[in-house]
């Protein structure tokens, strides 16, 4: 016994030794919880108190199950494979097949999974001629799953309106038709265990006395009806160790519910609270960073984490001018690492958004530094993305089967599996391309096709004599896919992404030197070159010679799309940088992390500000974000970021003003701002204006403006210019405009009027 308690420290020790009573472990980032976990089972069954077969222990992974019980077996001489440890989904479909009969299933029930769930909701939809348009099935999904992970039947579900009890209508549909054909979705198996043992008595008494020990990770994780699950199998008898840190709550979004720490605290009568803030992850001033920060949350049930490890290397801020400097500083520093012998599959870049990635993306094919985008797509191989590039293919070029085929019925018109085989039969007898196949398909399939035919070639009309970023702009809207994605509950995302594709293609004409008007498409004198004509007539093409010279805009960024998707890709197994959202970055470390984009509205998120509580669940997902790195870590952020084919002028994030000065090395010139003060007025709001810099505004004629002087704009109302940079056509000013925040605005585009004073 001695042996499985060694090298605990007193915090972990006083944990695994509890007496037989409900408990909450309040587990920091690298505190050891896995470990604590395991040991507590070993404990447990070392000690007689249980036996292997009478434990539950519950992850949210399948991996993090399988690594309990890999240290299980190398600490006790049992087998694990019949141990009840596993996932919600994995024990709840353990308990269903035992019961099937009894919980209505036949025995060879299946499980549908997210794509499959789609797929039968879609066929519901069909068979009831229910307008998939007015009621998309993807909304519906979520719809039944919220309401399961709520605990609620159709019947159970308050409808407000005509729409709503449709969906009400539709769930129980849904239900009926999973019931004929015995399948189950995720969120039903739960639910339907819950219910199984809600109303089986005999049954749930059998499972409350044998499972006299219950353990539970990610507690912090935890929606609705987990917890009323976790109540019911735990009686009110058994003991439940949970474990969880309520600091490091990110999934608001997907039904988690912080909350049920402390309702666990009041309803399980916990006496014992054992806080392990021992972190064996990070060194002190990335600690001390994460600790000031979250210190800001008033939700909390609080700890400190500390380490042993010495203070290490200060947390590096910089600020960029641009979120293209950004990228590249970033490639800089990670080149820097590299060199110093880091592996670059230590080395994580952390986004609050994915369509942040692109830029990054970018630089490191530019670099030719191989990555990998953890837990996600890279930037040309994400779906919208690919359905995008397929309008443009088309724009550029009709005869693009594949593309064609892509989007013929992206986004859905009506165009079904029959109409496409008559298509292909057309264009096989004639030895032609679809497109130009879609004349020889009669009736209404052939009205469809039409249809489509005519949508491309009007897109190719409104656009040709467009730039490439204001063609983007027009097929976004004209092919309908920012629409569609507008009804998708989680499509902002999405259309972020596709935003991000008229940034990328504004950045790709700058850099191959087309120019910013210059048409996408490109007339035969201007696709001219210098060439040697041979003797069939055609030219020799300098291989050597600039894009500008030999492609039209538009098929050089096609190219360039289908070179970068298929690129610099990371095989299995290679030493690669790791790109991910912080959301993804949950559970893992790195020696060297990079947060990006730490401006206002981007990280916290705008979104934030309008959901209550968003802001201490931003901060803490930027808690999660500096607790991955071990050893180095990084921040940045950048003046002016190219978003939806603008430049968007930002201010730094108001995260920056609650860490620890001590812990921060600055990498660029820091302006003393404070720029979130409970203040009265705006100018009371602004940071305080010094002599000097006043002295240095009356200095400032050839801007025309004063620091101090309050000023009107059409969208943020009055404000006052709190402070000026560069000069002349470089001239930029940071104006506090009160209640709509500080905006950095160009002085020489911003349409401002003094207000006289």
């Amino acid at each position: 016994m001695q042996n499985l308690l060694h090298n605990l420290n007193p915090e972990q020790l006083a944990a695994v030794t509890l007496p037989a009573q409900s408990a909450l472990i309040l587990a920091g980032a690298g505190s050891g919880k896995t470990r604590v976990l395991t040991t507590r089972i070993a404990w447990l069954i070392q000690t007689a108190q249980v036996s292997p077969a009478g434990v539950l222990a519950v992850t949210f992974t399948n991996k993090a199950a399988k690594e309990m019980m890999s240290r299980l077996s190398a600490m006790l001489p049992i087998n694990t494979r019949g141990m009840w440890i596993g996932t919600f989904h994995g024990i709840c479909n353990r308990l269903l097949r035992a019961h099937y009969r009894d919980a209505g299933l036949p025995q060879t029930f299946q499980i549908l999974d997210s794509a499959d769930q789609l797929a039968a909701i879609k066929r519901l939809l069909k068979a009831l001629n229910v307008d998939d348009e007015k009621y998309p099935p993807r909304n519906l999904m979520y719809f039944i799953n919220g309401a399961k992970d709520q605990g609620l039947r159709a019947h159970e579900v308050e409808a407000n309106d005509d729409y709503n009890r449709r969906f009400v209508q539709l769930y129980e549909a849904y239900d009926n038709q999973c019931q004929r054909e015995g399948v189950v979705d995720f969120a039903e198996l739960l639910l339907r265990t819950y219910e199984l043992m809600s109303r089986n008595q005999p049954l749930r008494e059998h499972y409350q006395a044998r499972f006299r020990h219950i353990l539970v990770d990610e507690f912090q994780d935890t929606n609705n009806l987990q917890y009323n699950w976790l109540k019911l199998m735990a009686g009110e008898h058994n003991a439940v160790f949970a474990v969880g840190d309520d600091d490091q709550s990110i999934y608001a979004f997907r039904g988690a519910n912080v909350g049920n720490m402390v309702a666990f605290e009041r309803e399980f009568r916990v006496q014992n609270l054992i806080k392990l803030e021992q972190n064996y992850r990070s060194h002190g001033h990335i600690l001390d960073t994460a600790n000031t920060l979250i210190a800001n949350n008033s939700k909390r049930l609080g700890k400190n984490l500390r380490t042993d490890a010495g203070h290490g290397e200060p947390v590096r801020i910089y600020e960029a001018s641009s979120d293209i400097q950004e990228a590249q500083w970033i490639i800089e520093q990670s080149k820097s690492l590299i060199g110093e012998g880091a592996l670059r599959s230590e080395i994580a870049i952390l986004y609050r958004s994915n369509a942040q990635s692109r830029v990054i993306e970018h630089a490191l094919f530019t670099a030719g530094i191989p990555y990998r985008v953890y837990g996600g797509q890279r930037f040309f191989e994400r779906a919208e993305i690919k359905h995008a590039i397929a309008y443009l293919q088309l724009m550029d070029n009709p005869h693009n089967d594949s593309a064609f085929l892509r989007v013929v019925n992206f986004p859905t018109r009506g165009i079904g599996a029959r109409s496409i085989e008559q298509l292909q039969d057309a264009a096989r007898q004639y030895g032609i391309s679809l497109y130009a196949a879609v004349p020889y398909v009669a009736g209404k399939a052939g009205s469809s096709l039409g249809s489509f035919v005519k949508l491309v070639e009007g897109m190719r009309f409104e656009t040709q004599n467009l730039p490439l970023q204001e063609m983007v702009k027009v097929m976004l809207d004209m092919s309908g896919l920012i629409p569609h994605y507008q009804t998708e509950k989680e499509g902002a995302d999405r259309i972020e992404n596709l935003e991000q594709l008229v940034s990328a293609a504004m950045l790709f004409v700058n850099e191959e030197g087309f120019g910013i008007d210059t048409p996408a498409f490109l007339g035969p004198k201007a696709q001219e070159v210098a060439g040697t004509p041979l003797p069939n007539g055609d030219e020799l093409i300098d291989a050597d010679a600039p894009l500008v010279t030999v492609m039209s805009p538009l098929s050089a960024f096609l190219s360039h799309a289908s070179l970068e998707a298929g690129d610099n890709q990371a095989q299995a197994g290679q030493d690669a940088l790791q790109l991910m959202t912080v959301h993804s970055a949950k559970g893992l470390e790195f020696d060297a992390v990079f947060i990006t984009g730490l401006e206002e509205g981007l990280f916290p998120h705008e979104n934030s500000a309008q959901e209550q509580g968003g802001l201490e669940e931003e901060r803490r997902l930027m808690y999660v974000a500096i607790t991955r790195a071990k050893k180095r870590l990084y921040m940045s952020f950048s003046q002016t970021r190219m978003l939806h084919g603008q430049t968007r002028y930002n201010m730094k994030s108001r995260f920056f003003d609650e860490l620890p000065e001590a812990a921060l090395k600055w990498l660029s010139p820091k302006v003393q701002h404070q720029w979130f003060g409970n203040k009265k007025s705006a100018w009371d709001d602004a940071p305080e204006v010094g002599a000097n810099n006043i002295a240095q505004s009356f200095a400032r004629k050839d801007v025309g403006w004063r620091i101090g002087e309050t000023v009107s704009h059409q969208k943020f109302g009055e404000g006052v210019i709190v402070n000026i940079e560069g000069g002349g056509t470089n001239s930029r000013a940071h104006i506090n405009f009160g209640k709509h925040g500080m905006k950095l605005l160009d002085l020489n585009i911003a349409k401002l009027e003094r207000v006289a004073g």
